[in-house]
């Protein structure tokens, strides 16, 4: 059968990306199947056939859907052997998909679009999201469907002073900066970063380095749609009735002002009083009901306007701040006295309250997903319950936002929490949004360092961070520090840096404009960095640095070696001695295979009970070692010497004394306590031979 294919290639990073166009997946306005390396996505993107009625907004959605068989792994519980809800790496991929595609969309559409992110194999070098994202693109490009694209991303690391296209893995994981850029040929739209805090100026360099390589990836893309695309649909675009712009403008005009600058509070109130006086207006001129939710989107449009223009014009904010002005701040440690850390942090009416929990090692999560196998030491959830909105709604677990925000904070602590070696404990925190008007993520990035603090993690500093925004309108701009409420919904960037003073650890950018410039970027940044040092005295002033003791009621985790040889007999036939151990001191007791044992308990006492009885199983006698115990069993031709409560040795009759011995009980009796030198260790068997002529 004839496929019909088509490919296209470009060299990117020093391999091949091609993407290919053929009969598969027919039935989709737009298919393209990406390979790179042996990494290989199929990228879907449909449009419904008919508009929706009554939503006011434009319904996109993004999947990405990780295939098991993908990486040739079959994965899940004994009696669930297929893919079921995506993990937090492929929400976390169909994010960044999401945010890149997005603006670039005239949200008046009312038409469903769907895309569909397929991993269908991967090399465990080449990144499937890197693929994604272009293979999404360029399916956009060459569909029907209406779209201002293409657009193009690149991963960058930073490692050794060099800058590197798509790093594997294992690069990523050893460099100072990794960071996925997107955007169009001039402007960037999307950031996602995790750094080893690093300067603005090094960051910024790396952005500008990923955006030439975005540049010649649209290049690429639209040569493919000029070959191969298709015509553009027209689309019906959500209409206006004439005459209701003005009706929503003569009744608003004078009392925007009044609505929008106040406290959050008060806005919300007269807001909600605008919209019911401006729908009682229009049902006086006989709107109709359809009319009268059209009105409220027209309001939005208003008051968007009037942000923009007071703020662009006269620097003028909602709620009188400058430009770079911080609004107050209040931080707090030790709050909750039987968790094993908590740190309070607010920010005007945004409040975040984190929680740290330590564990014992073995307490870490599996992370088993299609790309990687490995355990996370350190985890960040963060939490968004409906009241930190004053409204009401159903708790149904961790959604995309809470899953986004809360990596984005714990990306932004990960570089700060100590290695193994130095603190060896499982750590958990939990920021809880008590109050939301405006970065929340950041708040529990403060949060965070407090309650790291707090609990006595040695963390080598603390981390915070700060939302900035942007005001646009043709060729004119200003950037907002600290943003909240209006300023966040009716802006046209959300940046999100967190770092210490020494540099950045975590970024995140999202646009509702075509993107920015990397000057436009860079001058956001050091904006960032004044805001993020003024934070950073805040926390310090309440908590300078880690306390030096953990909460009594965290456990206490020692750590001792012994030789990898000696594992089994530590745990025994089946577990017996291991879990005998761990019934009869209640600790928690983990062993690596090189030998490394962590007991965790929160009785110090029991802690070194097993200790002592792990030590006492494991341990290595040596020929010429001098050893006390006490003697157990007499026998014609000697005696038997505990000198362990599981290591004994035989003292034979002719290494009792240095003389003629006729009856051993004259030397030795059961009961007796008596030192004796080890002077053979059978190495088949380990049995030990002792010698007491010497203490005789």
């Amino acid at each position: 059968m004839d496929l019909q294919r088509k490919e296209f290639t470009i060299e990117i990073g020093g391999k091949t990306l091609k993407l290919e166009t053929s009969i598969l997946a027919e039935q989709a306005n737009g298919a393209v199947l990406g390979t790179y390396g042996d990494t290989a996505v199929l990228v879907t993107a449909v449009m419904g056939k008919k508009d929706r009625t009554g939503i006011d907004y434009f319904p996109l959605t993004v999947d990405y859907e990780e295939k098991f068989y993908a990486a040739g792994k079959i994965i899940g519980s004994r009696f669930i052997r297929r893919e079921g809800r995506p993990s937090e790496e492929a929400i976390l991929n169909g994010r960044l998909v999401d945010r890149s595609i997005r603006p670039l969309f005239d949200h008046r559409i009312r038409r469903d679009v769907q895309v569909v992110v397929t991993v269908l194999a991967i090399d465990e070098e080449n990144d499937p999201d890197f693929v994604g994202l272009i293979c999404a693109s360029a399916a956009l490009a060459i569909s029907d469907i209406p779209w201002n694209g293409p657009i193009a991303g690149a991963r960058m690391s930073k490692m050794n002073g060099e800058t590197i296209i798509n790093p594997t893995h294992k690069q990523r994981d050893v460099s100072i900066l990794d960071v996925f850029v997107s955007g169009t040929k001039d402007r960037i739209n999307m950031i996602e970063a995790g750094a080893k805090e690093i300067g603005e100026d090094g960051f910024v360099s790396v952005v500008k380095a990923a955006h030439e390589e975005i540049k010649k990836l649209v290049e690429f893309q639209e040569r493919m749609a000029k070959e191969i695309g298709s015509k553009k649909t027209t689309v019906g675009l959500k209409e206006i009735k004439p005459g209701l712009v003005s009706a929503v403008r003569d009744f608003a005009k004078t009392k925007l002002e009044e609505a929008v600058y106040a406290d959050k509070k008060s806005r919300t109130d007269k807001l909600d009083a605008l919209k019911e006086g401006l729908a009682h207006h229009l049902a006086e001129k006989e709107f109709n009901e359809e009319d009268k939710k059209e009105s409220f989107r027209i309001l939005d449009e208003e008051i968007s306007q009037l942000v923009h223009r007071n703020i662009i014009e006269h620097e003028r904010r909602p709620d009188g701040r400058k430009l770079d002005e911080v609004r107050p701040i209040h931080a707090a440690a030790g709050l909750l006295k039987r968790t094993h850390g908590s740190g309070l942090f607010i920010r005007g009416n945004t409040q975040a309250l984190s929680i740290t929990t330590l564990a014992a090692p073995g307490q870490e999560q599996m992370v088993e997903t299609m790309e990687i196998t490995t355990k996370k030491r350190f985890l960040h959830h963060y939490n968004f319950p409906p009241y930190s909105v004053g409204e009401t709604g159903f708790f149904r677990g961790p959604g995309r936002r809470e899953i986004g925000h809360g990596a984005l904070a714990g990306r932004a602590l990960q570089p700060l929490i100590p290695d193994t070696k130095d603190f060896p404990y499982t750590i958990r925190v939990v920021s809880e949004t008590l109050s939301s008007n405006g970065s929340s993520s950041m708040a529990s990035v403060c949060a965070g360092s407090l309650s790291l603090m707090d609990a006595g993690v040695p963390i080598k500093k603390p981390v915070a961070g700060i939302a900035m925004g942007l005001m646009s309108e043709t060729g004119q701009y200003k950037i907002l520090t600290d943003i909240q409420g209006p300023e966040d919904h009716y802006g046209d960037m959300d940046l999100k840096v967190a770092g210490t003073r020494d540099g950045i650890t975590a970024a995140q950018m999202d646009v509702k404009i075509e993107g920015l410039t990397p000057e436009m970027l860079e001058e956001a940044l050091v904006q960032a960095k004044k805001a993020r040092l003024e934070i950073l005295e805040k926390i310090t002033a309440v908590l300078p640095a880690p306390r030096p003791e953990l909460s009594p009621y965290a456990p206490r985790v020692i750590v001792l070696f012994i030789n990898p040889d000696k594992i089994r007999e530590v745990i025994g036939p089946g577990g017996k001695v291991i879990n005998e151990i761990i019934a009869k001191t209640q600790t928690t007791i983990d062993i690596e295979q090189d030998g490394q044992v962590y007991v965790t308990g929160t009785d110090e006492k029991m802690v070194g009970q097993a200790i002592n009885w792990i030590k006492d199983i494991a341990r290595e006698f040596q020929v010429g070692e001098v050893v006390e115990g006490t003697i157990v069993r007499v026998m014609d031709f000697g005696a038997i010497l505990q000198i362990s409560p599981r290591h004994d040795g035989m003292i034979h009759v002719s290494e009792i004394a240095p003389r003629h011995v006729s009856r051993v009980e004259e030397f030795l009796r059961v009961g007796d306590t008596a030192k004796a030198k080890i002077v053979k260790i059978d190495p088949e068997t380990n049995r030990i031979s002792l010698s007491t002529k010497q203490f005789h």
